[in-house]
């Protein structure tokens, strides 16, 4: 047997001890609302789930039946002030739980802004004149809030497997990007909203492959992807960002060749000088300024039109890893996870959490 055909039979092997792994639990700690610098808040239960609000050493229960079913949470100074009915508490933080002190189901708005529903605990501290919100919840509950707020209606199955795998490796391997919290709920991190309905497509793709994770030399990575590519994928390096964990590498994306997602945009010259070419961070400072669709990928030509510039691309994102287009393609084409997976991440395995840390 030559030394391919036995790499061949070894790589199959390790997948599948790797593949009967036990599933190692764990929680995601992610800031909420935080685009929105909330000063105030509502926080109610589900109807027919309790929660307890806990500040000060004092807990108080909020349940549909009791008819004590709302809190109003604002920020007083260094303080937050929880008003309850009549009950008005301050304190350095509040957390809110379940009865059995665990996690629960609960709706957390900013009035005449936005509603969401979260699964989990919520903590809620005062910091910088706004109140900071993190939600703690289990893993498959973030990559499932994650995979709905990515995937389309029309998402084949495959490929929202794929992202699952991509979003679950993110989640894993990249804590730590903010100082009260794991990840936020913007683009910075993953664009998280309330998690879906157990019979969504998916949460059925998260069920499907629940525990899966990306490996690069046994260790977990945190896997990036993008929205689509400009028919080829970019690597860190090509956009002015620190190398990885994962060496990405630039593959081939045909559908995106062939099917551009092409954007025109028009600049200042002012705000032009600030854009750096193949830069995702410079991107992306301009875009938090002028709106996300200033510019939204990093592959562009520019010509100066009078005063202004003109920008001509294609893409959207940083372009780096999964290209969720061109897997939503492949998937089309008959392609399952794997296949997308092996083809964006190369030289990577799936494998199960908990797996890859024990075989360093």
């Amino acid at each position: 047997m030559n030394r391919h055909a036995q790499m061949k039979i070894t790589t199959a092997f390790l997948a599948l001890i790797l593949a009967s792994s036990p599933v190692v639990a764990q929680d995601v700690r992610v800031g909420v609302f935080g685009l929105f610098h909330p000063r105030q808040l509502a926080l109610r239960p589900l109807v027919g789930s309790a929660l307890v609000v806990h500040v000060s050493g004092e807990s108080l229960v909020l349940e549909e039946s009791s008819g004590v079913n709302i809190a109003d949470i604002r920020i007083g100074g260094e303080k937050v002030v929880l008003r309850v009915g009549s009950h008005i508490l301050r304190g350095s933080k509040i957390t809110v739980t379940g009865r059995n002190n665990g996690p629960a189901d609960f709706n957390l708005a900013i009035a005449g802004k936005i509603t969401r529903h979260y699964h989990g605990t919520l903590e809620v501290k005062p910091d910088s004149q706004a109140l900071t919100a993190v939600v703690t919840m289990d893993l498959e509950t973030a990559v499932a809030s994650v995979v709905a707020a990515e995937g389309t209606v029309d998402t084949p199955p495959e490929s929202l497997k794929a992202l699952a795998v991509a979003v679950r490796s993110y989640f894993v391997a990249g804590k730590g990007r903010h100082r009260d919290f794991d990840f936020c709920d913007t683009t910075h991190c993953q664009f998280l909203r309330e998690s879906p309905a157990s019979s969504s497509a998916a949460a059925q793709a998260v069920d499907a492959t629940r525990g899966l994770v990306l490996a690069y030399q046994s260790q977990t990575f945190a896997a990036m992807y993008t929205r689509s590519c400009s028919g080829r994928t970019l690597t860190p390096a090509e956009v002015g960002l620190p190398s990885a964990a994962y060496p990405y590498y630039s593959v081939d994306c045909t559908y995106c060749r062939q099917h551009p997602s092409s954007w025109q945009s028009r600049l200042s010259a002012e705000d032009d000088a600030t854009l750096r070419r193949s830069n995702e961070s410079s991107r992306l400072r301009l875009d938090r300024r002028l709106g996300w669709s200033a510019v939204p990928s990093n592959t562009f030509v520019m010509r100066k039109e009078g005063e202004d510039i003109v920008l001509r691309g294609v893409g959207q994102g940083h372009g780096i890893g999964l290209c969720q287009a061109g897997a939503k393609a492949m998937a089309e084409e008959g392609a399952d996870f794997r296949g997308i997976l092996a083809h964006y991440y190369p030289n990577t395995v799936v494998t199960k959490l908990g797996r890859a840390a024990r075989l360093r």
